[in-house]
């Protein structure tokens, strides 16, 4: 453990498990507050039990990303209870069902409702919480995925959505001195990603990898630790893939 982010204060969204559970861990093992954001109640209670066991201390809200009042009430909170945001990591999304299916016949509700949460409620939040992220001079990480970059499905098509946010968010966060970055895991070892891909096609993706082992959630923690951290602070406007080099883009097929 070292304080990278002793008295740093950093707000994970999809913070009750996953990628957002292992950002949550690694940030507390640097020192930092935790401000956990998810709409699983139970497991953000245990993520937090987990960070404070670690020695850091941590918040819970829960927020529906898919609602703007939910995402605005959760920016006046954490307004009220931090001068200070230092890092924003926009992790919630919808990953599984339909949405990683295809994207024939889903219809107009459905749409707006993955758009909703994966594109348009990351910038929502960053939105509410620009005051405390300008004092910081901050940074915004986004969640984007490798299927963005061959967009097969939904969801990949939401991600890719995404990137082109994030390039548009840098320039004009970047008024304030904030920066925004995204980054694209590949088929990480995750609860969520172990449940969705059948086990054949399991093997046959890892296959495509340059690296052969198997990539897991601290991987992507360790990247957003960099992103965030000093040695990380020239690093603007970039959607990094961390995939270990798959030669195949979009996956979910």
């Amino acid at each position: 453990m070292t304080d990278r982010f002793q008295g740093k204060t950093v707000l994970v969204t999809g913070g009750a498990g996953g990628l957002g559970r292992a950002y949550a861990l690694a940030f507390a093992r640097e020192g930092a507050f935790l401000i956990l954001a998810d709409i699983n109640e139970a497991g953000l209670a245990e993520t937090k039990d987990m960070v404070e066991a670690l020695g850091s201390g941590a918040s819970v809200h829960r927020v529906d990303m898919a609602v703007e009042a939910d995402i605005e009430a959760l920016g006046r909170d954490v307004l009220a209870t931090h001068a200070r945001l230092d890092v924003l990591i926009n992790n919630a999304g919808l990953h599984a069902g339909e949405i990683a299916r295809g994207f024939f016949g889903l219809g107009q509700a459905k749409w707006q409702h993955f758009f909703a949460v994966n594109t348009i409620g990351p910038l929502l939040l960053a939105e509410a919480l620009r005051p405390a992220l300008a004092k910081a001079k901050g940074v915004i990480i986004n969640k984007s995925s490798m299927a963005s970059y061959n967009p097969a499905t939904a969801y990949g098509i939401t991600k890719a959505s995404l990137n082109v946010l994030t390039h548009a968010m840098a320039q004009q966060f970047g008024t304030d001195d904030i920066r925004c970055v995204g980054i694209a895991p590949g088929l990480m070892a995750t609860d969520a990603a172990l449940g969705g891909v059948d086990p054949e096609n399991w093997e046959r993706l890892k296959a495509m990898q340059s690296v052969k082992r198997q990539g897991t959630a601290d991987d992507i923690a360790n990247l957003g630790l960099f992103l965030a951290s000093d040695e990380g602070s020239f690093v603007n406007n970039q959607v990094i893939l961390c995939d270990g080099g798959n030669q195949m883009r979009g996956f979910r097929i």
